[in-house]
């Protein structure tokens, strides 16, 4: 076994308090994720996105988050993945915004649903064509033979569509994850962290509660 149990740091670059937290914790997480933004994180939309499958396992992988607002978290990705198979049996779906070097964490728990066609497509059409072509290319989440099997599909959509429009895959685009429970999390001296959690009560109003680090 290796043991890494000395590797450890304080968190101390700030504190979160009650009185500071928007009434609406999408307010809140813009308000911090326009300052993750601001201090030039790596991929600061980059998200785990957790689903589980029909026994209950769970499974997680990293995805970009490309809106949101009060309705929900938005991503894309195939509706034939593995990913898009669990969501289709079990709606349910958490995120985490891993935002390390600012010592915080945000979580977002709710259930997802696909987004309109018209919406994915917008959003299609704003990708640089080589990822519009790779939509094309990967049967995501499928077993392959090689890499060169994948190489040879990106040459035979690319003689496919030429130069012109490459349109949406029918097995292709968006979920939008409707919160139900958001959770920030800042990192404190001693380990005794700040953590606010919103809850949406059956009227659309957000309670919120200090929990225990």
């Amino acid at each position: 076994m290796v043991d890494i149990g000395s590797l450890r740091r304080e968190y101390t670059q700030a504190g979160l308090n009650r009185e500071d937290l928007a009434a609406h914790p999408v307010d809140q997480f813009r308000s911090w994720f326009n300052q993750a933004k601001e201090a030039e994180l790596n991929e600061p939309n980059a998200i785990s996105l957790a689903t589980v499958d029909e026994s209950g396992r769970p499974s997680q992988r990293m995805v970009l988050l490309k809106a949101f607002d009060e309705d929900g978290f938005v991503f894309f990705t195939n509706y034939r993945s593995r990913k898009a198979k669990q969501l289709a049996g079990n709606a349910a779906a958490s995120i985490l915004f891993p935002w390390i070097d600012l010592e915080r964490q945000v979580i977002v728990e709710g259930e997802c649903e696909k987004i309109s066609t018209l919406q994915s497509l917008r959003y299609f059409a704003s990708r640089p064509r080589g990822s519009r072509l790779g939509a094309w290319v990967s049967d995501q989440s499928s077993v392959i033979t090689s890499r060169k099997f994948l190489e040879m599909k990106l040459e035979e959509m690319k003689r496919k569509f030429g130069e012109g429009e490459i349109p949406l895959p029918d097995f292709w685009g968006g979920y939008r994850l409707r919160p139900q429970r958001i959770e920030f999390w800042q990192g404190r001296p001693s380990r005794l962290h700040d953590r606010f959690e919103y809850r949406v009560q059956a009227d659309g109003r957000w309670d919120v509660a200090r929990l225990s680090p």
